[in-house]
This record gives C-alpha cells, structure tokens and sequence, in this order.
C-alpha cells in the first residue's frame, strides 16, 4: 500500500485534485475501504493534537524554589533560626512557600492552552469509505480520506478541495481574514502563498458558513495548520523583566552581604571583641541586610495592581505580568476583533453619480432599486431573536437595507423569489429572479468585474442613460484601495420566467444600479486608544492575515500609520531572513497576509533589537504569539478560548484603549517596586554604615542583634507592604518606557541608597557620640530609636518621586500614614512598657533624650526633600 502520509513539504493547493487524490492513493468517489482506513489509523496515529510531556506537578513544584533570590531567602531562614529568632525564620518560610504556590498555580493554568485548543476539533466528521457514507469520530480520520462538509460544519482536518457548491468558509480564527472565504476547486500556481490565499483548501478547526463540498484530507493531527499552531504553543514563556531585575538584585545583594559580614565580624575580631557576639552581630546584619519582605511586596503589589486591573475590564492570568506591561515599548496587534469590529458594515454606496455613507435619506431612482437589491438579492436571514444570521458581507448589506428602511419582509411579499443562479468564484456574481406583477425581475449582485462588463445601460435619476464603463471601474478601484470590498449591483426585467434560467442567459443586458463599499470598521474607541500609546511612547503595530489594502486602510484611519506607507505582506516576510527582517523591523508598522508562523518572527525580531513587545489578538492564530510576547492580551469577548489561555492577560471589554489603562497601572506598581527598594536598601543600609563604621571611629557596637532585628522586622514590613498602595506618580504617562535593560537601580536610585544611607549612619553615630560624651547610660536605646525614626521620615519623603510631600498630598495613602503610626508606637512601646525592656535590651528615654532623637532623626526627611528640590531643576538625576 502507498504511504498516504501528508508530508509537509507538499504544496497541496498546487496540485490539481487529481493528482492530490493519486498521491494520497485514494478514490475520489469510493473513498479509501476499511482496510486502508485502519492501516492509515495504525501508521499515522489519531486525528488529535498530541500534547507535549508535560511535567510532573511536583516537579512544577520543586521548579518554584531553585530561583536564586528564593535561596537567599531560605538561607536567611536558616540564620534567622540560629540566632534564636524563629519568628523571623517562620516569617521568611510562610513568604517563600506563598511565593513558590503562586508560581506553581500560574504556570499550570498557563498549561491549559493546549487543552482549550483541542475543543476547536470537530467531533464527528462524515466520510466516504468503501463507496458509502459514514459518520465517524473525527480522531478517526487518516489521510486520503473523503470528507463531506456542509454549512454549519467544524472542518475536521486539512483537506484539498475535490466538488463543491458556492462553498465558504470562516478562517478568522486561524488566518484573521474577518470575512468568510470563497473557495474553489482549481489548483493554484504560487506555492508560497498565505494561508488566506489557498483557495482550494480547507483547514481543521474553520467553519463551514455556506454551500457543501467534498474534500480530501491531506493532513491530520499534529501535521495539519492548526497542529503546527499547537506545536508553537508548547515553548517555554520567558522571564518578565520584573523577575529578571530582582534575579540580577538578588545575585548582587548576597554577594555584598557577605563581603560586609566578613568584614565586621574581622574588624570587631581585631579590636578585641568577643567572637560569638561580633559573629552573632554579623549574622544579624546579614539577616537585616535581605529584604525578605521584598517577594511579599512584590506579590502583593501585583495582585493589588490585578485587583484594579479587573474593575478596569482587564483580567490578569499571570501576575507578573501586570508590571510587564510598564516596560512595552511595542504593541503588536491582530486588526480583526482587536482594533476593528470584527463585523462587516456597509461604509459607502454609490450611484447616480453620488457617493454616500449610507443610503439613509436618498430616495427615488436609482436608490430605490439598489436598497431593494441588498436586500432581496441577499441569502441572510433573521433569526426568533432578531438577529441578522448568515454570511457576514450579506447580513452587513441587509443591515444597511433595513436601516434605510427596505424592509427584506415586505419586499419579499411585494417581490417574491421565482428562482436563483447562486453564486460561484468562477463568475464572483449571483443572481436572484423576482416576480414583478407578470413580469420577471433580476437582481444581481457580485465583483465589479464579473458584472460591469454585463451592463449596458446605467440607472439614473430620471430613468436608464448611458454606461461609463472605465468611469465606474476607475470608481471601484478607488473604492478598493481604500481597503473597501467593494460589491456591484444590476438588474434586468424579463417578460416571464425563464424554464431553466442559467447565467448565460438571464445574466446580460443589465442595467447597471450602483455600487457598495464594505469594510470591518475599526473599533470607535481604537484611534484615540492608539494615539494614547503614541503619547506614552509606545509603538502601535498592525499584523493581519487580512489584504494588504485593508490593513493600510485601517491602519490610517487609527493613525498608526500615513497614507502611502509600505505594508510588508507575508509573502514578502518569508523572502527575508531573520537578520535581513531584524534591519528593518522598527520601521515597519503594518504587516498583512501573515501566518501564525510569521507572527512569532515579528515579535522574535523585535525582541531581539531589545524591544518589549505586547501583543493582542483574538484567535487562534495569535496564540502562538501571545504566549511568546514579553506580554499577550486577549480579547475576552470575541476571542478564543486557546487566545486566552495562551495570553497572560484578557480584555473583558475586548476594548483596545483599554490597555492604555493597564499599561498606568503597570508603570505605577513598578514605580511602587522600585520605591520599596529604594526605602528598604536605605534603611539597611544605615543600619550597616552604623555598625560598620563604629569601631573605626572608637566607638562601641551600637546596636544589638535584637534591635537589628526589629527595626528590620517593623520598619521593613509593615511600611514596605504600605508603599504598594501608593498612586500613580502625576507624569507616569508622559515619560516614555524604562528601557528593557535598565537596571532598577537607574535614575539616581544607588546614590540615594549610598548617600541616605550614610547620612542615617552619621546620624545615628552622631547621637551615639554625644550621648556617650554626655554620660547618659540610654545611649544605645536613644541610637535605637533615632536609626527607627529616620527610617519613618525617610519613607514619608521618597513616596514621590520628585515632587514634594508638601504638594504631592501627605495624606493621599492612608495606609501607609497608618503603618506609620503603628510602627510609632511599637517603637515607643519597645521603649516605655515595663515588660519589653528586658526583651529588647532597651530603656526609657527621658523627654529631653527623646526631644534629641526625633531633633536628629527629621534631618533625613528634610535632607531627602532638599534632593528631590535639587532634581526637579534638573541639577541632579536627569531623566526624560
């Protein structure tokens, strides 16, 4: 027996259908017999989409805990445990654990793409075997079988079209195409053409929205489109940028941790110290010195930012991904369903030497006759609930009849139809018979060029008047290159009804009445959407597998691009390797007639010029591409179940401006990140400029591990976790986006670190020296509560950026105003409740002690305010 395998270097539309049905072994007409079908089942597998190993849930686990700053923080569990603070160590444990649970819940979520794809196949399919018709589970299938489709049909593999009857099909879920696609039998000659141009096959998973044919499978499983699409889908996401600058953070911050403790603990060796305190002080710092509140914050940060994110129509699948989308600088978007409608609309009509928007308001000849034409020369229906049903240019030409008023009812009882010569690619017209009192009358619709050539006489106002023939061609070629479908209408009056009407009779001698220009029109929200992304810095993207006319078309009427710029097609992408693309990619704006491979070459491209690409879309096609984004977004609504699970987030709204809002709310949570580490790596580093520089300057070791400890645990946590709620900075989207390679350290964020932190240490030294010099014995507690203190001011003066506290509004967090007050008063507990003291190796301060520390502790607040001063002039820090 031949082997029937679709081997995938096979043009099949190039081939004609007998030739495809030797290759495959098989009768057009008999189909395979049962013996064949069954070897072809045992050689070629089932008609599924075999999904890849997955992993084992444990391992998915496991996998959660091997990231570098999660190491830290289980090392920092282990020291906190030593040093007798299991609080701290159970703390750190819970976070860790919560962190790695999260992890493990997003990535198998993230699995079920694959799941959702397999719904797309059809569940049963109707086969020719043996000669005979057979309904048999689609899995069944093999190449070289006869399928049967009708409308209504899911396509249950690939198939190369033998016979059909006007068949069409819906590809916008594979292709983009946003209307349904005329087939035909003819083989094609271009063997590299878009999967929206093979016009002799049908793919798994499309629908069936007209007409019958007989098709013969040439792929299945896994080899057919929408195999290889699933294919796409099994590669690894990458890191977010989030998750790469903390991985980079963590690695930098356990190095200098462990240099400072190895340090201290010789330094306090050498002068004398004894060696358990000075190791037990070293591992406290070190202990202090790792945020490992930091995981939490972000987390909490991030499911805050989601929380907000679903009140605003956007729901977050992966949470990382919320600040992914500060960092975009390109998005990439599928035009139908995503920037436009995804629904046919009339956009013009012309006739009687007249364009207009809608036939609204024109009467008498030759409108009359065209409404009357849409709507009876038209097969769409309306169904119990009133909604318009059937192929989408039909119902959107009988949407526009009936709002002018051409009722398809009462037309119907006025014009009944007699008879119909339906329509077919070969003359791209139909024609519809109409009884007129005893007389026939003909309406035909179809391409210009399939009916212009037909007409000799034109409608008018005044009755029939000379053709234009290069005139109304001219016409709808202007129509067409304005991304329009454009339709032509005619009519011919007959003395009776023909016996068996046929094209070559009926359809000549017409009267031509006028034309229509169809379009998906874009969303009406999308072109101020588009500009917003503009203003913010980001580069809008159209990708469709639509005409390379529409796509522009659309395109200028969002303002992503003028008219007259280059659209690169995908036939024109194949031609160019991925190093010729990358040259050029960042000028290129539009792009049509692209393959869900394609797609993934765009964003590859771009990713690999440094660019944090986002992509949205809508159907199956797009999956692919969502999923290998820095960030995919789904359309809710319209969308596909695969786009959705492959995306990281889903529009509920299917609304494009409403990314616009995501994209604030991402900026402001990582600005919110960055603030958090900001203040903690202050406040560390203080704490060890404190220590460290004690010895050196004579002075004995000015805290205990205890009180590293707490400030470490108060300070940290509770004001931390308070920032992530602070809002949006009031320029967050005038600035363009943080370069993917910025560090989290950029725009003068380690010299504050450095230098806040010192003067926190001078400070703090400063307090410790004169209350030495004084004689108080409270010197160790007043440092204490001077180290706390600061930390408070400085947390109150870096909740803005640049602006002031003064003017950006104090009391605009009232979290964090009452973290702060709590962590006050647990200060103030620590040192005036009898019981603590002992606990916390501390004393009561008298009022003149305490007077001095908060005197000492408010210079960092006014000092942190003086640099934000400074860089609000442009003396310090410059950023765009």
């Amino acid at each position: 027996m031949a082997k029937r395998a679709a081997k995938p270097q096979t043009d099949w539309h190039c081939l004609s259908s007998e030739e495809a049905a030797a290759q495959m072994d098989s009768n057009p007409q008999r189909g395979l017999s049962a013996e064949a079908a069954s070897a072809g089942l045992v050689q070629h597998g089932p008609n599924i989409l075999v999904e890849a190993r997955r992993r084992h849930p444990l391992a998915m686990l496991a996998a959660q805990f091997t990231d570098f700053m999660i190491l830290v923080l289980i090392a920092a569990a282990v020291i906190a445990g030593l040093v007798g603070e299991p609080q701290d160590s159970i703390a750190i444990v819970v976070i860790v654990l919560v962190n790695g649970l999260l992890g493990f819940i997003q990535e198998y979520r993230a699995e079920r793409a694959m799941a959702a794809l397999k719904k797309m196949a059809a569940p049963m399919a109707s086969v020719i075997r043996d000669g005979k018709a057979h309904q048999i589970p689609a899995p069944e299938l093999v190449p070289g079988d006869i399928v049967k489709l009708e409308a209504g049909n899911i396509v249950p593999a690939d198939l190369r079209l033998l016979e059909l009857a006007s068949l069409k099909v819906n590809e916008s879920a594979l292709t983009g195409e946003s209307q349904a696609v005329d087939k035909q039998v003819a083989q094609l000659q271009e063997a590299e053409l878009p999967l929206g141009d093979r016009f002799n096959l049908a793919f798994k998973g499309t629908v069936v929205t007209y007409g019958r044919a007989h098709g013969l499978v040439v792929a299945t499983g896994m080899q057919t489109e929408l195999g290889k699409i699933a294919a796409l889908l099994s590669g690894e996401s990458g890191k977010t940028p989030l998750q790469k600058r903390l991985a980079r953070f963590g690695q930098n911050l356990a190095l200098v941790v462990l240099v400072i403790c190895v340090i201290i603990f010789v330094a306090g060796w050498l002068r004398g110290e004894p060696p358990l305190v000075m190791l037990l002080t070293a591992i406290s710092l070190a202990v202090a010195a790792i945020p490992e509140a930091l995981p939490a914050v972000v987390t909490i940060s991030l499911a805050l930012g989601a929380a907000r994110m679903v009140k605003q129509n956007a729901l977050i699948r992966r949470l990382p991904a919320v600040e992914t989308l500060g960092s975009v600088t390109y998005i990439c978007s599928d035009k139908t369903g995503t920037l436009t409608l995804n629904q046919m609309q009339v956009d013009c009509v012309l006739a009687n030497g007249a364009n207009r928007p809608a036939l609204q308001g024109a009467e008498g000849a030759p409108w009359r006759e065209l409404g009357m034409a849409m709507a009876l020369c038209n097969d769409a229906v309306t169904d119990a609930s009133g909604k318009l049903t059937g192929d989408p240019t039909e119902t959107a030409l009988l949407s526009a009849a009936q709002q002018a008023g051409f009722s398809k009812a009462a037309l119907q009882d006025a014009f009944p139809r007699v008879d119909e010569i339906p329509f077919d690619s070969g003359r791209a017209r139909m024609s519809t018979l109409h009884r007129e009192g005893d007389a026939v009358l003909v309406l035909v619709k179809g391409a210009p060029e399939g009916v212009l050539p037909l007409c000799i006489d034109q409608l008018f106002s005044n009755g029939a008047g000379p053709i234009d023939h290069a005139a109304l061609h001219d016409e709808a070629e202007a129509l067409a290159k304005q991304g329009l479908r454009v339709l032509a209408f005619a009519l011919r009056r007959l003395p009776h009804t023909p016996n068996a009407p046929d094209a070559a009779t009926v359809e000549t001698g017409l009267s031509f009445i006028g034309l229509a220009g169809l379009i998906d029109p874009p969303r009406p929200e999308a072109a101020a959407a588009v500009a917003a992304c503009k203003a913010a810095g980001i580069i809008p993207v159209m990708i469709t597998g639509d005409h390379p006319a529409t796509a522009r078309a659309i395109a200028v009427r969002l303002g992503i691009v003028d008219d007259g710029v280059k659209v690169l097609t995908g036939s024109a992408l194949a031609r160019l390797s991925l190093e010729a693309f990358e040259r050029e990619v960042e000028s290129v704006r539009v792009y049509a007639r692209i393959n869900p491979e394609q797609k993934i070459k765009i964003v590859q491209a771009l990713q690999d010029k440094g660019e944090f690409v986002a992509m949205t879309g809508d159907g199956v096609n797009d999956a692919p591409a969502l999923k290998m984004a820095d960030i995919g977004i789904a359309m809710g609504r319209g969308g596909t179940d695969v786009a959705r699970e492959a995306a990281h987030m889903t529009l509920l709204d299917d609304n494009f401006a409403t990314i616009v809002s995501t994209v604030r709310e991402g900026r402001r949570i990582f600005d919110n990140i960055r603030k958090f580490v900001k203040y903690t790596m202050t406040s560390n580093s203080g704490e060890i400029w404190t220590i460290f520089l004690a010895p050196f300057l004579g002075l004995p070791i000015p805290l205990l591990p205890i009180h590293i400890l707490w400030i470490n645990l108060v300070t940290d946590g509770l004001l931390g976790l308070a920032l992530a709620n602070e809002r949006a900075e009031r320029n967050v989207m005038q600035r363009p986006p943080r370069p993917p390679q910025e560090s989290i350290f950029a725009h003068g964020m380690w010299q504050h670190m450095l230098w806040v932190g010192l003067l926190m240490g001078a400070v703090s030294l400063l307090t410790q020296a004169w209350a030495i010099h004084i004689g108080s014995a409270h010197w160790q507690s007043m440092v204490f509560t001077v180290l706390t203190l600061s930390q408070l001011g400085h947390v109150l003066a870096i909740r803005f950026e640049r602006e002031s506290l003064f003017t950006g509004g104090a009391l605009s967090n009232p979290a964090l105003i009452g973290a702060l007050l709590l962590t006050f008063a647990l200060q103030m507990a620590v040192l005036y409740v009898p019981w603590l003291n002992p606990v916390f190796k501390t004393e009561p301060l008298g009022w003149g002690e305490m007077g001095f520390c908060l005197a000492m502790s408010s210079i960092v607040f006014f000092a942190v305010e003086i640099e934000k001063w400074l860089a609000r002039r442009g003396w310090l820090y410059n950023r765009p």
